[in-house]
């Protein structure tokens, strides 16, 4: 069983999430804490340590994004899904700058968070169809300029798919390719998220702000 962690600060939904994926066959639920300092006063003292750990962004104290470098220093080996009301390309960037690995809204069904938590288990990085519109918008180029590194035409047909709420086998058969190459073309563009700059992407989620 892989041994995870929920980091949320509304009880009602930390208790549905609890109540679901510790019940799954494939989880074993260490950790159940509101905050990142809960967290973190309460890693130490669980055996086994989390290797998947879903934390939302909006907590009282540290915010999920700015607990991530703690979580990380704290366990390397640990890989963090941020589940958020927000979907907007700077969150999103942000949260993987700090080192997680999937991003996904709050209104994800259990089963899709459950699904999403098996994907990054086996080398994924999950997406949401409201993030994955979000990044389909962050790769428009603006007036004149150009992103600094564009989706390759497959990348755009990936995202594009995951925005239609297709699984990533669902992708795979729309596509004729395998699973575990949606899952390197998302990891790709995940990766070509985080190389733009913060002024780049205050632009393009059409904010203004200082670079």
């Amino acid at each position: 069983m892989l041994p995870i962690a929920i980091i949320e600060d509304q009880p009602e939904l930390r208790a549905a999430l609890a109540d679901y994926l510790c019940q799954q066959p494939e989880f074993r639920c260490v950790l159940v804490v509101g905050s990142v300092e809960e967290f973190l006063a309460g890693a130490s003292a669980v055996n086994p340590t989390p290797q998947l750990i879903l934390s939302d962004i909006g907590l009282p104290g540290r915010s999920g994004i700015e607990g991530l470098p703690l979580i990380r220093q704290r366990l390397p080996q640990a890989q963090v899904i941020m589940l958020s009301v927000f979907n907007d390309a700077e969150r999103v960037v942000a949260a993987l700058r700090a080192g997680a690995v999937g991003y996904l809204e709050k209104d994800t069904l259990p089963a899709q968070v459950k699904e999403a938590l098996l994907q990054v288990a086996a080398g994924g990085s999950p997406m949401s169809p409201g993030v994955a519109r979000q990044v389909v918008r962050f790769f428009q180029p603006a007036p004149s300029q150009q992103p600094q590194e564009a989706l390759t035409p497959r990348e755009q047909e990936v995202v594009r798919a995951i925005e239609d709420g297709l699984s990533y086998k669902l992708v795979a058969k729309r596509l004729f390719i395998s699973v575990d190459t949606v899952r390197a073309h998302i990891r790709s563009v995940y990766r070509k998220l985080e190389v733009n700059s913060k002024a780049d992407i205050l632009r393009r989620a059409g904010r203004q702000g200082p670079a």
